[in-house]
Formats: C-alpha cells, sequence, structure tokens
C-alpha cells in the first residue's frame, strides 16, 4: 500500500512523500525529474515494499513540498541537502540502498552520489545527463544545444503563468510524441492527475531551471553570452560518483542526446548503460517493466 506523509527536513524544508514498507526497511529512494511528480513510482513502491522501505518525494517546489520563492533557494546544494536530510531521516544506517532518478531528480542523484556517497549504496538513472557530460555538450554540440532551447522559455519569469493556460495545453506538450501524436500511456485519468498535481503551483519547478547554470547557449545571443556557457568550468572533485551506477537510457529521447552517455568512465567508473531502443525521454511511464527488471537486477549486486 502506498501512503502519502509531510516529512520536515533539517534544511527548513517540508518535502511531501509516497511511501510504502516499513520503517527500518532498507531504503529505496525514488526522484522525480519536471514536470512529473512522487505518484509516478506508485507501481514500483508498491512491488517493492514488501522487501524495502520505498520513499518518492516530491521534490522541493512540486506539489505540497515546500514552494519557496527565490530562484538561489533551488541551487543545486540546496536540491541535494534536502535529499541527505531526508534519507537521514528515513534510514536507521544513513544510506539508500538505492536512489532511482529520472531527470531532475536524476541531476540532483548526481550531486548526491558525489557530495553524500556514503549514504547510497548505488545509483540507478533514467535519462539523466551527467553534468560533466551535460556542459561538455551544451559547450560544443550543435544538436544538444538546439535541443535543450526548451530551457530558456522555462527560465522565463512568466513561464509558470503560460504553462497553465487552456488547462495546461504547453504542460501536456511536453509529453507529446516527435510527430506531435498523443502517447498511449497519457491517459484521460493520467492527464487529469498531472493537471491536479500542477495546480498546485509550478512556479518552484521552474526556478529548477532558473537557478541551473547549464543552460545552452542561444542562437541569437551575444559574444557574451556566448562565453557564459562556453567558459564555464566545473572541478573534478564536482564530478567523480564512486558509487555504482546503472543508466537506463530512452535512445529515442529528443531532449537528450545519446552523445551524453560518452566518456562518463571518467567520472563513473563503476557504469553500467542499458540502451532503451525507441523509448522516449518518459521512460517510467513508457517502459515500467524494463525499470523493475533493472531495479531488481541491480539490487543484487554486491557493492561496497
Amino acid at each position: 500500500m502506498v501512503t502519502t506523509c509531510m516529512h520536515p527536513l533539517a534544511t527548513g524544508i517540508t518535502l511531501e512523500c509516497r511511501t510504502s514498507g516499513q520503517p527500518g526497511q532498507p531504503l529505496l529512494l525514488f526522484l522525480h525529474g519536471f514536470p512529473e511528480g512522487a505518484f509516478i513510482w506508485d507501481e514500483l513502491l508498491k512491488h517493492f515494499g514488501a522487501s524495502y522501505r520505498c520513499v518518492a518525494p516530491n521534490l522541493r517546489g512540486y506539489g505540497r513540498s515546500s514552494q519557496p520563492s527565490a530562484i538561489s533557494d533551488y541551487r543545486a546544494k540546496h536540491l541535494v541537502d534536502d535529499l541527505a536530510a531526508l534519507i537521514a531521516l528515513e534510514s536507521t544506517e544513513n544510506r539508500a540502498a538505492c536512489v532511482i532518478a529520472h531527470d531532475w531528480g536524476g541531476a540532483v542523484a548526481w550531486g548526491l552520489a558525489n557530495r553524500y556517497p556514503k549514504q547510497l549504496q548505488r545509483l540507478l538513472i533514467l535519462n539523466s545527463p551527467h553534468p560533466g557530460s551535460f556542459l561538455r555538450e551544451l559547450q560544443t554540440n550543435p544538436v544538444q544545444q538546439a535541443a535543450s532551447q526548451y530551457m530558456h522559455f522555462l527560465r522565463r519569469p512568466d513561464a509558470p503563468a503560460l504553462l497553465a493556460e487552456n488547462r495546461w495545453q504547453r504542460m501536456l506538450g511536453f509529453f507529446q510524441n516527435p510527430d506531435g501524436s498523443q502517447p498511449a500511456w497519457l491517459t484521460p485519468e493520467l492527464k487529469q492527475q498531472y493537471r491536479e498535481h500542477w495546480d498546485l503551483g509550478v512556479h518552484g519547478a521552474c526556478m529548477f531551471y532558473a537557478a541551473s547554470p547549464l543552460v545552452p547557449p542561444q542562437p541569437d545571443s551575444s559574444t557574451e553570452d556566448l562565453q557564459d556557457i562556453r567558459g564555464l568550468s566545473l572541478p573534478d572533485e564536482m564530478l567523480h560518483i564512486p558509487v555504482p551506477v546503472r543508466i537506463l537510457w530512452g535512445d529515442s529521447d529528443i531532449a537528450l542526446q545519446p552523445a551524453l552517455l560518452n566518456g562518463l568512465e571518467q567520472w563513473v567508473p563503476q557504469l553500467t548503460v542499458e540502451h532503451l531502443k525507441g523509448c522516449s525521454h518518459w521512460v517510467t511511464h513508457e517502459q515500467p517493466e524494463a525499470v523493475r527488471r533493472a531495479l531488481t537486477e541491480f539490487l543484487k549486486q554486491n557493492s561496497s
């Protein structure tokens, strides 16, 4: 059974969490991306709750979790600290057996694994680029630069209001197939669940983009603007991931290009990558069985 609870954290933030399993069991932490919510993990929570304490928070800025108003409140360090505090609250060992993360949840999870590696044994990533390869591709790859242009819209102050127009028509558009058709998994019931989730507020969700320095140069931007991203560098100590990582990657993701997987071994020495052919960005919705299988296999592997 999946239940909902509110977790006040040491960071001063309260996270609304979907949970299953008993406290004291090994912890699985599930992290959603944009524009999703904790409910996308419900089937996995039901499946793994017999053996694990499963926790899926609505990240800061989403749902009934705290929604600070300032851009600075959504810097990566604060998002990572929320997760570290949640693990400390939910695990008697102060350690997650695995963190499972998609999209923006993955971006925060990469940071967690780098800054607090003792708080997780494994990391399962679903279509979320490592910050080192994402920076590289945004600086040098015109295809990825073009694919990421949507980020500039989401950084606009009026983005939340525009997204809400016509019963969230623009937001639902993020789920469309490349040909503009609606995916089969986006049922009327799921649409309504998403609309009710977004009705609680999406300002914080957009702030993830506003707070990030990893944005593509715009085609019409000035030389100075281009230098902002091209001159950015991340120190190696911020990129190293010492825990075992498994990546499930939908190869038909139009926003995240396959080149993002190149060269990851320099930062992630314990890495396994599985390609999901024909799968788009929305891996959890499109191939839930693949995610469940991969997590089951991953949990059986030994790790330090």
